[in-house]
């Protein structure tokens, strides 16, 4: 069997690099002697996750552009230059036999440097509106794995195949492991748990909703896990001493939170809606208007139209205590919203996605 060599780019949030390392780890799976290598921006979260979960890693002069002007964008286009010339470098030396980006701000250097190399890329688009480093490395992408419908608005229909999001292979039979999860969060199994997720580093706004909110949790009899991020756990650890409150900087062990959930409050970031699916949990999306694209909204409001979830926008936050009365309430729309999440999972996704790059491979 020819050994392969894989080149993958990904990163800047966990929704980027984890996706990368299950398509990585499938890969390994059906081709063990293959040679990975990733690329990502230095200084980005990536550096640390990706050596972590075994594979080795190139870092790039990287970073977004800002939405007002600062000195960041304006060394862009030296960074953005400095970042083609490396890439070349890497592409000649590791000399991939394919190319895969799940997006983030090192995947448009080292796609841009493959295609121009000769190397069959995939690109692996997550959210239901791409931003625009996809829609310039769609022009020379062999193949564009994606989540949601509709998305011939962008790319070329030819090379679109709906695939999903990978997601961690442990969220799958969740459903199995509802004592164990209770007993390993110290919960209390006579009361409703509602899980607060607002992404790795954490979401200012839902803390600042959580935090307003304790005492009106604890009159409706309702346990919460906050998930409360790197940048804010100093602000909030205090009110894990509250009998029905624990707060995590971050939780390691994702598929007993949400085993132990009966609600979930979240961003909607694409990894957080795709194992949301599957997870079929009532769910209340917060999206972050912060985002390119505002992509946020526009993946939660995918699931919203189709009655999978509740939308609940930024600026009608102050609605939040209604809207969860409401629905604590309300068995049957729990019930029709676990149900109607359910039928928009794909839970073969990273199964999928290697099918396609084997495909490029063997051409």
């Amino acid at each position: 069997m020819r050994r392969y060599n894989i080149l993958i780019s990904g990163g800047g949030t966990g929704g980027h690099i984890y996706p990368a390392i299950a398509i990585a780890n499938e890969i390994k799976l059906r081709y063990p002697d293959a040679n990975f290598l990733f690329v990502g921006a230095k200084d980005k979260m990536e550096m640390e996750k990706v050596p972590q979960a075994g594979y080795k890693i190139k870092g790039l002069w990287i970073s977004g552009i800002q939405r007002k002007i600062t000195f960041s964008n304006l060394m862009f286009p030296i960074k953005f230059i400095s970042s083609l010339i490396k890439a070349s470098s890497i592409i000649r030396q590791f000399q991939p036999d394919i190319a895969i980006g799940t997006g983030g701000f090192a995947s448009g250097p080292t796609l841009i440097m493959a295609s121009r190399n000769g190397v069959p890329t995939l690109i692996q688009e997550q959210n239901s509106f791409p931003g625009i480093t996809n829609k310039l490395l769609s022009k020379r992408a062999h193949k564009i794995c994606v989540a949601y419908n509709n998305l011939e608005r962008f790319f070329s229909s030819d090379k679109i195949v709906k695939t999903g999001n990978p997601v961690r292979q442990d969220l799958l039979n969740i459903y199995t492991k509802v004592e164990e999860a209770k007993q390993f969060f110290k919960l209390d199994k006579t009361k409703k748990t509602v899980l607060v997720l607002g992404g790795s580093l954490g979401a200012r706004k839902i803390n600042q909703l959580i935090e307003s909110n304790l005492e009106f949790f604890k009159k409706q009899e309702v346990q919460v896990i906050w998930q409360c991020g790197k940048f804010y756990i100093d602000d909030y650890k205090k009110y894990s001493d509250l009998k029905h409150i624990q707060v995590h900087q971050f939780i390691n062990r994702m598929d007993l939170a949400y085993a132990a959930a009966d609600f979930v409050i979240s961003r909607s970031g694409a990894s957080s809606v795709s194992e949301l699916c599957i997870v079929g949990k009532p769910v209340i999306f917060i999206p972050s208007p912060n985002v390119a694209e505002d992509h946020q909204t526009k993946n939660a409001k995918a699931i919203a139209d189709n009655h999978g979830a509740i939308l609940l926008p930024e600026k009608e936050i102050d609605t939040f205590p209604i809207v969860f009365e409401t629905l604590l309430k309300d068995k049957g729309k729990q019930e029709n919203l676990s149900e109607n999440i359910k039928e928009l999972a794909l839970p073969s996704a990273t199964t999928n996605i290697v099918n396609e790059i084997e495909k490029l491979l063997n051409k």
